[in-house]
C-alpha cells in the first residue's frame, strides 16, 4: 500500500473546527478542539479512499501544496 501525504486545510470557527482536503472534493470533517478535527479528517481520508477502491475508481494523487506566508500588517 502507497503513503500518500494529502494537504488539509483547517479553519477555526466560532465554536469548532473545520477541515477540508483540496485533492478530495467532499472530504471534510468538524471538530471541537484541533486535536479533534485532526483525527476526524484523518478518519474521513482512510473512509473516503476506501470507497473508491470498492467502486473501482482510482485514487486520486495529491497535487496541492500549503505554505505559510509572513507579511507585516
Amino acid at each position: 500500500m502507497k503513503i500518500r501525504d494529502y494537504a488539509v486545510i483547517y479553519e477555526q470557527g466560532e465554536t469548532n473546527w473545520g477541515a477540508m482536503v483540496p485533492d478530495l472534493p467532499g472530504c471534510i470533517s468538524i471538530g471541537g478542539t484541533f486535536e479533534e478535527v485532526q483525527q476526524n479528517i484523518q478518519e474521513a481520508i482512510e473512509l473516503y479512499l476506501e470507497v473508491l477502491q470498492e467502486r473501482g475508481e482510482s485514487i486520486p494523487e495529491p497535487t496541492t501544496k500549503v505554505g505559510l506566508v509572513g507579511v507585516a500588517a
